[in-house]
């Protein structure tokens, strides 16, 4: 008799009105992607961000302190972002220049 193999997939089973299977499965086939690969990273993204949302963040005092006093300094220009700031916008350009 063949050995199996162990599987490491674990089945989720789920009740979904008819409403929200059509918007899954509308999605699902605008990503090329079956539904079950559709709802599976779906899920996990959402569960990362919660997770993320939630980590705690240590530092040592002297970190935390360097890192309000960066908060706190005057922010610096960037050059590259004053210069498309001082350029008007496609709507307000006169016409005939653009």
């Amino acid at each position: 008799m063949p050995a199996t193999a162990n599987r490491k997939d674990h089945p989720l089973s789920m009740r979904l009105p008819d409403a929200d299977l059509a918007i899954i499965d509308r999605a699902a086939q605008l990503r090329g992607r079956s539904r079950t690969d559709f709802v599976r990273e779906a899920a996990v993204r959402a569960a990362e961000d919660v997770l993320m949302e939630a980590g705690l963040i240590r530092m040592s005092q002297e970190g935390f302190a360097e890192f309000i006093a960066v908060l706190s300094a005057p922010a610096a220009p960037v050059p590259p972002m004053v210069e498309v700031l001082k350029r008007p916008a496609p709507w307000e350009r006169e016409s005939g220049q653009g």
